[in-house]
């Protein structure tokens, strides 16, 4: 029986076994906002409401509707940047594809992290091939919760920093609708439109957007650097009656998103970039992105009584990517080239526009599909025996994702600054393998709460059977007359407790400890182990009518650390991670909130100000020596790059009458990019920065605003990343401005 029938099967056999347990039940239950969407909502997301943080026995963290509206952010480094520690490599300047670690995890291409939109995994294949080369259009989201901790151990498979979830904008309690329309510089522009409603029984909202900008880089040709992003998404819902003796309520979910992106790999020598950050070279001239996102959810969930609940979920996503990019010149990778630009001079003279021989440029078609789906049930159990209460989750996943790579590469000369192709290659000669996963995946825990105390013990389990095939590249048509296949199987039992103390009504006291697990990437060595660590975690909440606070330690002892050979890090390309040993990730997380205004009983405006602060040290404790470039020969006591020891974020606003000003800084020192220790050197580090963005909004109107968007608005240049090939720059400042219609 293949996945569809049986997660069909599955589905079908709770929906219908769950009804018919139903009319046994004379609980009665009412679909109110106060009940069971708060049940829903702690089933399916990370954090739930901000008001649940305090019962949280781990670090979490919410960024409401209200702050993604403040600033009009669609970009997912900024919007995360307000979130303590969280590491970020920014590579494009508009976040298309974002690198984000947590908690020293790694960064690179988002792939140690568990992305979830709606509570489910949202990366193309996040078992088989978890770099994210697709993200959420953040303009559509609704809020973000970011989980970490021990507190974190239902979500998988990557256990170790923790997990991201991007909530979609919800169907409307009644009916309702919004429209907003941006310009501004290059071209850049956001057209945006919801609508929905909700009835006693029913409810649906349609939702569409388009996001572009002509690109701020400047081709050496005069072409295009920018991008083109469409997002379609619908959902549909029916629910039980009010008066019904059991409460059940169904939700679909389609979506739709497709790219095209003017982006490369080929940065600048630093040099170059003294001169002119914001350029390209005319090398690059044909690289291009395109990408198609379709995905399909059905969600059905049915409370019993007050005591019992199930939610089940089934989702199939589908991703196709094709990137034709520049990968090498004289056969000489464009990393070797911009890495030592003296040794290459001929190579870099070429890349500039200088004529070249025929074949002497090759782009690479990276053509790969994707696929995920699953089915998820959780049961949900709640009872209490005198002092002491549970709240008992058992949930289930049976999933399956693969990535299929079918790629070519063409061969190109450089006449007088444009490239004319002079070799076509054929689909399947580049690389022509495909790896895929399947993963049974089981966790339990239980609040328990006694009096001022709440613990929560949990334990997860992940078993993954993992296939590669490779038919290699003289045989595109896949009869297997080459095939060469590996197939091995992972099985990891990953425990986790959490403990909070009440000390008063304003302070939490918060301590974990849980166990790290990221899983080997088919096509890894034989040798290739899982990536373990034990994490451990303390610190405290404040909340009280003025101020808000947590500030939380945390160390992560790594037996084994794994590395990826990712092309987007500074690697090869092939995906096949590597051991790298122990390491030591050492930290403390400062967040702050508070409104100004309420200190001086001030009701006629509101200035809430937040403010936090990363603090990282992380650093090989074994030596060896490795062929990843931002790794090299690593020494023991080296630091992990792209890491910053310090991060810190401060967000202020003023709300009076009609207007609304909001202003948010970011400092990030300079980030060392090659594994070392002392002092960074210049030419293996990022700058450090400090940006500016602010935004300001009129009320014309009950329903009109008007508002103006300046990002980085000091015009700061500075250097994000020097991989994978060369520097490259930081958006510069950028106006838009527009209208925004609530209907």
């Amino acid at each position: 029986m293949n996945l569809n029938k049986l997660t069909t099967l599955l589905f079908v056999s709770l929906l219908f076994g769950t009804t018919a347990i139903a009319q046994e039940r004379s609980t009665a239950q009412k679909d109110t906002t106060d009940s069971i969407d708060k049940v829903i909502l702690d089933r399916i997301t990370v954090v739930g409401a901000p008001a649940w943080i305090s019962n949280i026995p781990g670090s979490a963290s919410y960024v409401s509707p209200e702050q993604l509206q403040r600033q009009s952010y669609t970009d997912i480094n900024r919007i995360l940047r307000t979130v303590s520690g969280v590491n970020i490599q920014e590579e494009e300047g508009f976040g298309l594809r974002p690198n984000i670690g947590l908690r020293g995890a790694g960064v690179e291409r988002s792939s140690k992290i568990n992305l979830m939109e709606d509570g489910v995994l949202a990366a193309p294949a996040p078992y088989a091939a978890p770099a994210a080369y697709y993200f959420p259009n953040m303009g559509r989201i609704s809020s973000v919760e970011v989980r970490k901790g021990s507190s974190q151990i239902k979500y998988g498979p990557n256990t170790t920093g923790g997990a991201i979830n991007v909530i979609s904008t919800p169907i409307p309690t009644e009916r309702s609708g919004r429209a907003e329309v941006s310009i501004g510089e290059r071209y850049s522009n956001k057209l945006y439109a919801n609508y929905g409603n909700r009835t006693e029984r029913f409810g649906y909202m349609i939702e569409a957007m388009q996001i572009g900008d002509n690109g701020f880089k400047n081709l050496d040709n005069g072409d295009d650097t920018g991008f083109l992003v469409r997002d379609f998404v619908g959902k549909f819902m029916v629910r039980s009656a009010p008066e019904a003796s059991t409460f059940q309520r169904l939700e679909l979910k389609l979506g739709y998103n497709d790219q095209v992106s003017d982006e490369t790999y080929l940065g600048l020598t630093r040099e170059d970039f003294a001169v002119s950050p914001f350029r390209r070279y005319a090398g690059s001239q044909t690289d291009q992105m395109n990408t198609e996102h379709k995905s399909i959810m059905a969600r059905h969930f049915v409370m019993f009584n007050s005591n019992i609940d199930v939610t089940t979920t089934l989702y199939h996503n589908d991703f196709a990517r094709g990137w034709y990019k520049l990968g090498s010149v004289n056969g000489t990778g464009i990393s070797s080239v911009l890495n030592d630009p003296a040794s290459y001079a001929n190579e870099l003279d070429i890349l500039r526009g200088q004529n070249s021989a025929d074949d002497a440029l090759n782009v690479r078609s990276n053509n790969r599909e994707y696929f995920s789906q699953g089915v998820e049930s959780i049961l949900a159990l709640n009872f209490s025996d005198g002092s002491i209460s549970n709240e008992i989750e058992l949930g289930v996943r049976l999933h399956r994702d693969e990535e299929d790579r079918f790629q070519y590469e063409d061969l190109y000369r450089m006449e007088n600054g444009a490239m004319i192709l002079t070799s076509a290659g054929a689909p399947g000669t580049q690389a022509n393998r495909v790896g895929s996963a399947t993963a049974l995946s089981i966790y339990l825990k239980d609040d328990i709460v006694m009096d001022r105390w709440t613990f929560t013990p949990g334990v997860r389990l992940e078993n993954i059977w993992f296939s590669n095939k490779n038919y290699g590249t003289n045989d595109p048509d896949r009869t297997g007359s080459s095939l060469s296949e590996n197939e091995y199987t992972v099985t990891e039992l990953i425990p986790g407790a959490g403990v909070t103390f009440k000390a008063s009504d304003q302070i939490t006291l918060i301590a974990g400890i849980h166990k790290g697990f990221s899983p080997p990437s088919p096509g890894s060595s034989p040798e290739t182990e899982s990536e373990s660590s034990v994490n451990y975690e303390l610190g405290f909440r404040l909340a009280d009518d003025l101020i808000r606070t947590e500030i939380i330690g945390f160390y992560s002892d790594y037996s084994n650390l794994l590395g990826s050979d990712l092309e987007a890090g500074g690697g090869g390309g092939t995906s096949a991670q590597f051991n790298a040993g122990s390491v030591e990730v050492v930290g403390l997380e400062v967040s702050a909130e508070t409104d100004f205004a309420e200190m001086f009983g001030t009701t006629s405006l509101s200035i809430p100000f937040n403010i936090n602060y990363t603090y990282t040290k992380a650093e090989f404790r074994t030596s060896f020596d490795s062929s990843f470039g931002p790794w090299g020969t690593v020494q023991e006591g080296d630091q992990l790059p792209f890491i910053p020891e310090h991060q810190l974020n401060m967000a202020l606003s003023l709300n009076w009458d009609r207007v609304q000003f909001n202003i948010n800084n970011v400092f990030s020192p300079k980030m060392r990019t090659v594994a070392g220790q002392g002092d960074i050197e210049d030419q293996n580090s990022t700058d450090s920065y400090f940006i500016t963005d602010v935004n300001a909004t009129y009320n014309v109107m009950n329903n009109i605003d008007l508002f103006v968007n300046a990002r980085n608005l000091l015009n700061e240049t500075y250097i994000v990343s020097d991989r994978p090939a060369g520097v490259r720059p930081g958006l510069p400042r950028t106006f838009m401005g527009g209208f925004r219609v609530n209907l």
